[in-house]
């Protein structure tokens, strides 16, 4: 007999998901969230890829305010918010929305996943959200779908615009190679659309329109821009025509399982961070303070970082859709780079050297001296160009060159931008 138990405990640890494909239950009483049962091992190998692309977001370390790489190896804290209060609160939250928000094991464990095992990393998407969420809440109400939806990159890539999953979704919106096409997203050896936060958020809210109008039903719709319509409408004839996302979730492809419940949990999460002590981790970037430049010539991120002075990892996440730090030559509409807003004159400036440099192969990079420390310094009464250049130890004609200045004439509040080696 013992032997006996002994083989169904080894064949139950070989295969978890049989066990709880049986026991997808929506029951939400005596909820143990941390208990290491089988179903939970389950739960971990279906979220697999969600958590993977998650964990993504640690490629933007560069971006955040607080570095954590000198702390103690983060301690997992069980939550201690009752079941019964989390169930309150989500009740709130779906009085809130037109999408389906029940709280069930699985989303309890990916709201233990977000608030404790990963809450450095959700700590980052908080700061994220200051970036991205304008951009998405504003798409949002042009479509008129629901706010909620904007927690989807969260799960889809952590918000890392360069995330890619395992069988090639790319981006915030995780589009597959395919799909992004039919909505309009160029990819080619040189630029990936799908990683662009505009262009792809827009293609994104066409994409989850077109899949509510299919269902009628939002939780469908985003198993179905998780898994494709067919394998939703696969489930659909398997359950025997159910039409509810539970009813029809043990049909579903493994990942999409965790797909709504992940959501779910997102959104909970981002409702409530004070009763996790969550703290958001704020970006070194904010959109308002940068601006655009359109080129129709060949840009190498290298020398552009080096006449600008923008770190590359940051052009690189400003200019996520050029796939190789490279901006190729367009003969038809131009190209547009992110850039700071105080780094643009300073581009224009430097404009003829970048595309020298960016249009010959692996030319020697020789940048100006001055271009190593930017001072941008704000006029004040009495001053003249002379002073200011003899202050920073440069000429009046750099200066006047610098700024685009035609003559000496300066007002009190310009801001003139100057190449200096001194403090």
């Amino acid at each position: 007999m013992r032997f006996l138990v002994v083989i169904l405990l080894s064949f139950i640890s070989i295969f978890p998901s049989l066990t709880y494909a049986q026991s997808d239950s929506l029951t939400v009483d005596s909820i143990a969230i941390d208990d290491r049962t089988i179903a939970d091992e389950s739960f971990y190998y279906d979220g697999f890829d969600i958590i993977a692309r998650y964990d993504s977001i640690t490629q933007l370390d560069f971006l955040f305010e607080n570095d954590f790489s000198d702390w103690p190896p983060e301690e997992y804290e069980e939550t201690s918010i009752p079941d019964s209060l989390i169930n309150i609160q989500m009740q709130a939250l779906n009085e809130l929305t037109p999408m389906d928000f029940l709280y069930t094991k699985d989303v309890g464990s990916f709201i233990n996943l977000y608030s404790a095992r990963k809450r450095r990393l959700t700590e980052k998407t908080m700061g994220l959200a200051d970036l991205y969420f304008p951009i998405f809440e504003e798409m949002l109400d042009r479509y008129d779908i629901p706010m909620e939806l904007k927690y989807l990159p969260i799960v889809e890539s952590g918000m890392n615009p360069k995330a890619r999953s395992r069988v090639g979704a790319t981006g915030l919106w995780q589009f597959m190679y395919r799909t992004g096409k039919s909505y309009g997203l160029q990819v080619n050896s040189y630029v990936d659309e799908r990683k662009d936060p505009y262009l792809a958020t827009e293609a994104a809210c066409r994409y989850l329109k077109f899949l509510h109008h299919i269902y009628d039903d939002w939780s469908l719709a985003l198993a179905a821009y998780n898994a494709g319509p067919g394998n939703v409408n696969k489930a659909i004839r398997r359950s025997g025509g159910k039409k509810s996302y539970w009813e029809i979730r043990r049909y579903l492809p493994r990942e999409t399982r965790s797909y709504v419940p992940a959501f779910i949990a997102v959104n909970y999460v981002f409702a409530y961070p004070e009763d996790y002590n969550l703290v958001k981790n704020p970006v070194k970037i904010e959109y308002s303070y940068t601006d655009t430049v359109h080129v129709n010539q060949r840009v190498v991120f290298e020398y552009l970082s080096a006449y600008t002075g923008v770190d590359k990892d940051m052009l690189g996440f400003l200019n996520p859709m050029f796939r190789r730090q490279v901006i190729p030559k367009s003969t038809e509409e131009p190209y547009a780079i992110v850039l700071p807003k105080e780094r643009i004159p300073v581009f224009i400036i430097n404009a003829d050297s970048i595309y020298v440099k960016s249009a010959i192969e692996n030319p020697e990079l020789e940048v100006p001296e001055q271009n190593q420390n930017m001072v941008s310094y704000k006029v004040r009464s009495g001053d003249v160009l002379g002073t200011i250049a003899n202050r920073y130890g440069v000429r009046v004609s750099d200066i006047q060159e610098w700024n685009n200045l035609r003559g000496t004439r300066i007002n009190v509040g310009q801001k003139l931008i100057i190449y200096t080696s001194r403090p």
